[in-house]
């Protein structure tokens, strides 16, 4: 950056030996333009402009979904499986349920059948050919930016206590650009949600990481399809970090590893809270997932002390050679006390 900014001349570059560059020139900018830009909140486009890429076409009518389906998807395998849906026993006026349709995704479908009647779709599907809508005229669900097309859903979700939105808006994938369309195919089948077989290959697109952790010798057994990201984390949002189903990452644990979660007269102190002090999650090169090999990952924290009295045997084999848990084996904690009376995880 050169030349004069608020008044302040920068030189080449604004830079000090302590790496402070980018501070002075956040400090410069504020100086020069204000605070206001920095707490500003603006949509994405005008609000009007928000509003109609919502609700579509106001030049169209509605037309309801029966008119939709006969005119259009009669003949169409989309009809079948909707039908079967979540939304399409929605559709059934038996439901009782308040009134999801065709055009509360897409829009007024007026314009889309316009000349459209039984006959010329009978006449197309007797020569074998499938009588298609003016989608140019729907709503272009896949080209609205990620935040739009999950309102569209949560107009309807965030009122139905069978998904568990609440916390969308806060959570890590709402504010990463993840939509509800990224994951869920209303059109794939009868089936909306995703299978837990499905979900694993959802989330390790995105998440390459925990992929190559999930390959690593010591590992949740992910990929092989009997371990899903949803027993620990809920995509949809949660209060915890991580997106964790339970509060803590303990309690997320100690869903599957009870014989872990005490309470014990000897625990292991503030450790036995956090899981992710001594193991890696997914997956590591060490056994039991931990992040360091024993006794390395015990001398983090510990002193170490002789394993034998021979001073032969002490150099030859050594601490450096002996598992902490050979000895320690109830390291997570214990009811019983050791010989010297202080605890120790003893067997």
């Amino acid at each position: 950056m050169t030349g004069k900014v608020g008044g302040l001349h920068t030189g080449k570059r604004l830079y000090t030996p302590k790496g402070r560059g980018s501070l002075v020139v956040l400090v410069v900018l504020m100086g020069a333009l204000g605070c206001e830009f920095l707490r500003e909140s603006k949509p994405i486009v005008p609000m009007q402009e928000y509003e109609l890429m919502l609700i579509g076409r106001l030049d169209a009518d509605y037309v309801g979904t029966d008119t939709c389906l006969s005119a259009c998807h009669f003949h169409d395998q989309i009809k079948t499986d909707f039908d079967a849906s979540t939304m399409g026993a929605q559709l059934s006026e038996q439901s009782g349920l308040p009134l999801v349709n065709c055009e509360s995704c897409h829009g007024p479908g007026s314009l889309a059948i316009a000349g459209i009647t039984p006959e010329l779709v009978a006449t197309e599907a007797a020569a074998g050919r499938q009588t298609a809508c003016k989608y140019d005229t729907f709503l272009d669900l896949k080209k609205l930016p990620p935040p739009a097309q999950s309102l569209l859903c949560q107009k309807c979700h965030t009122k139905n206590a069978t998904f568990s939105l609440h916390n969308w808006a806060a959570g890590a994938h709402a504010y990463g650009d993840v939509s509800c369309f990224d994951c869920h195919d209303i059109h794939a089948g009868p089936d909306l949600k995703a299978s837990p077989r499905e979900t694993n290959n959802l989330c390790l697109r995105c998440h390459p990481r925990q992929r190559m952790e999930f390959q690593l010798p010591s590992r949740h057994p992910v990929l092989d399809n009997r371990f899903f990201c949803v027993d620990c984390h809920d995509p949809h949002g949660t209060v915890a970090e991580g997106l964790l189903r339970e509060e803590t990452l303990k309690e997320t644990c100690t869903l599957c590893h009870g014989a872990m979660e005490g309470p014990y007269l000897f625990e292991h102190a503030d450790l036995n809270d956090d899981c992710a002090t001594c193991h890696s999650v997914h997956g590591s090169v060490n056994d039991n997932l931990l992040k360091v090999r024993e006794p390395f990952l015990c001398l983090q924290c510990h002193g170490g002390h002789r394993t034998s009295s021979d001073p032969v045997t002490e150099e030859t084999k050594g601490a450096f050679f002996t598992r902490c848990t050979d000895c320690h084996s109830q390291i997570h904690g214990t009811d019983l006390p050791s010989v010297s009376g202080q605890g120790g995880f003893l067997h």
